[in-house]
């Protein structure tokens, strides 16, 4: 993996990215409706460890299987022409494989709530395309982003089972990571509610 320096339109933290629409009393009834909780942060960081030499890995099986979909690659193509653009495809790849890292590293307080947003915004009509100066198509549409969760989920598990660890401890860093890619999800579709419904 690249380090975050070099990751164009990676910009966790920067002053740059907006305050999510959420208070931070909102925030933590969220975390508490997805039931996460300290043992859940914990195992995180251990699914972290476990991962973070195996994101390369990742990328691959996801980017396969989305690029075996017509109908989900066909937001990273060209507008006019529908073929897809390759540098589109490897920087979206990089923050992707960051975001591996940063679900099960990064504390889930006010400035990891508010990337949450930005990535929402930058799958929105809001922003799409604008990080990487593109010419794709415009809008994701929401059904994919929630449809998304269970293969993000369920395709972790092979992986975290590789460093020799209990079926338990298994199980736990893998139900830690689907609450946290729920919360995620949760986040990334505030920019597709109307105002006062989310």
């Amino acid at each position: 993996m690249s380090s975050v320096k070099s990751i164009p339109g990676y910009d966790y933290g920067k002053p740059s990215i907006p305050r999510a629409p959420i208070s931070d009393e909102e925030f933590e009834l969220l975390k508490k409706t997805v039931m996460m909780t300290p043992e859940d942060e914990a195992y995180l960081r251990k699914a972290g460890e476990v991962l973070s030499d195996q994101v390369d890995e990742i990328l691959n099986l996801w980017y396969g299987w989305v690029g075996s979909n017509p109908h989900l690659v066909y937001y990273f193509g060209e507008k006019s022409s529908g073929k897809p653009i390759p540098e589109y495809l490897e920087a979206v790849r990089r923050r992707f494989g960051q975001w591996i890292l940063d679900t099960c590293f990064r504390k889930f307080d006010r400035e990891w709530l508010n990337y949450q947003y930005e990535i929402g915004l930058r799958h929105h009509k809001t922003k799409k395309n604008k990080t990487d100066n593109v010419n794709s198509v415009e809008h994701i549409p929401l059904r994919y982003m929630i449809a998304f969760i269970y293969p993000i989920t369920a395709t972790i598990k092979p992986f975290l089972a590789k460093k020799g660890h209990s079926a338990d401890e298994i199980e736990k860093m893998l139900n830690a990571w689907f609450k946290a890619v729920v919360l995620s999800v949760t986040l990334w579709s505030l920019p597709y509610a109307k105002e006062k419904e989310y």
